[in-house]
């Protein structure tokens, strides 16, 4: 299980199947670019491995109009 905390939303979810940063992604609806995805304080990309216990903050940066 992987914990996701959404930031500026300040709420959070569990994903019990996701390995990779980019299933994360499209799991949330995000688009790789347009989120930054954190664990432990370390930027990760598209391509990372994910494993359960993890707790990722997914921040969004893009525009909002």
């Amino acid at each position: 299980m992987i914990t996701v905390f959404f930031e500026p939303e300040g709420t959070s979810i569990s994903l019990p199947r996701c390995t990779t940063v980019l299933q994360l992604l499209h799991q949330t609806g995000r688009k790789p670019g347009r989120a930054l995805v954190i664990r432990n304080g370390e930027l990760l990309t598209p391509d990372r491995r994910l494993t359960p216990g993890d707790s990722i903050i997914l921040r969004d940066v893009g525009s909002r109009g």
